[in-house]
């Protein structure tokens, strides 16, 4: 008789509290300040179950009570808000010109956002290098503040595998590079999980924890920088596509016939709406910030050339995201990068694109928006993802109280 063990096995139980304590410290992320009872009514769990899971994270200081409330029928009950005080999420970005750091703590505040400039076009061995430098001065300040590092994600601006490789990051020069194998030898192993995702989809998770949308079930976050990609989370997770390759919005073409895209076609939404097409030219990052004000500058006098410029290129990236409207239905996209100061002239003729392209009523609920995080919204991302990563049960040990 042929027998198969891959039907349902019996879970563990250690799994279970697990997952019992991932949901209880949601729930407290979410709801703080909340009672045990709180908890235990609308988890379903026990009330003793619920006592002793809030006492494992208080004892791993994830959770703590901070006195008690009288605004409720019955005795005062004491209240949980989350602590994290002794962790840290790093979350870092490589960009063609510089590599960024942030760390957060549990409750998402930062505790530093650092920069250092970076060459595109260094070996990856150079690029592991420099990240490394970075990373090794963030641990070493929040080993001096007697913080944990709970992980680290890394955004690349580049096509990433379901494993981490980067497979190709055209702007820095790299192909099938193991950028997290790299870094943790260089870290000498550092005893914290290296991840390493593209830039698009960590920022679209910092949109979902930290954004003007936070807590948004369906959004799509575009890149702005020299390239153009997406960023999508349908049904509250992120979207990465069967290898992981998943977003590249910025090479849907739009014009058979239009300018000729980095990729080597011709018409791409990257080649008629990505930042070279608002410069009409390619720069380096440091000329691309300088120029960017200036368009400002010219937008804001009113110059006639600069705004038929802008516009043009709205009513192009206008096309993608209705592209992105029709196809997944998002709550919200997200303009990110050099697109947040252009916003105030791109955002009419997107939304006017998007109302003639889409054949569902008020574009489906598509709202159109500019990002609030800023250029580091990949890095923040990354300290996202971290902070998913122990939402989702993947929680530090316990700690000896500090006195």
């Amino acid at each position: 008789m042929i027998t198969s063990t891959t039907g349902p096995q019996p879970a563990d139980f250690a799994d279970v509290r697990a997952t019992n304590l991932a949901v209880v410290l949601r729930f407290v992320r979410e709801h703080a300040p909340c009672s045990r009872a709180d908890i235990a009514a609308s988890t379903g769990l026990n009330k003793a179950t619920v006592s002793s899971l809030v006492a494992d994270l208080i004892d791993r200081r994830l959770v703590r009570e901070t006195g008690l409330t009288e605004n409720r029928v019955g005795r005062p009950a004491t209240m949980l808000v989350l602590d994290g005080s002794p962790y840290a999420a790093i979350g870092v970005e490589i960009n063609v010109d510089t590599v960024s750091a942030v760390a957060v703590d549990l409750a998402g505040e930062r505790l530093l956002t650092w920069r250092r400039s970076f060459s595109a076009g260094d070996s990856v061995n150079q690029g592991v290098a420099a990240v490394g430098a970075v990373v090794r001065r963030v641990v070493g300040r929040m080993a001096k503040e007697e913080r944990q590092v709970l992980g680290l994600a890394v955004a690349v601006p580049g096509l990433v595998d379901v494993q981490g490789t980067v497979r190709i990051a055209p702007g820095l020069g790299w192909r099938d590079a193991d950028l997290g194998g790299d870094l943790a030898k260089a870290l000498r192993d550092p005893g914290f999980p290296i991840q390493v995702d593209n830039d698009a989809n960590l920022a679209a998770l910092a949109e979902q924890r930290f954004g003007a949308h936070a807590g948004a079930s369906d959004l799509v976050y575009l890149t702005g920088e020299l390239g153009v990609g997406a960023g999508v989370i349908l049904d509250g997770r992120l979207r990465k596509g069967g290898r992981g390759f998943s977003g590249e919005i910025g090479h849907v073409q739009l014009d058979p016939e239009g300018p000729r895209c980095h990729c080597g076609r011709r018409g791409c939404l990257e080649a008629m709406a990505g930042i070279a097409a608002v410069l009409r030219r390619d720069l380096s990052p440091a000329e691309t910030q300088v120029e960017i004000e200036e368009v400002v500058r010219l937008a804001r006098a009113g110059d006639a050339g600069t705004l038929a410029t802008l516009d043009s290129v709205g009513r192009h990236l206008g096309q993608g995201v209705s592209l992105l409207a029709s196809l997944l239905n998002p709550e919200v996209v997200i303009l990110g990068g050099y697109y947040v100061p252009l916003a105030p002239w791109l955002l009419p003729a997107v939304r006017d694109e998007l109302a003639g392209r889409v054949i569902a009523e008020e574009a489906g609920g598509c709202q159109v928006v500019a990002s609030t995080l800023g250029h580091d919204a990949a890095a923040l991302g990354g300290a996202a993802r971290v902070l998913d990563s122990v939402d989702s049960g993947r929680l530090p040990g316990g700690l000896s109280r500090i006195p």
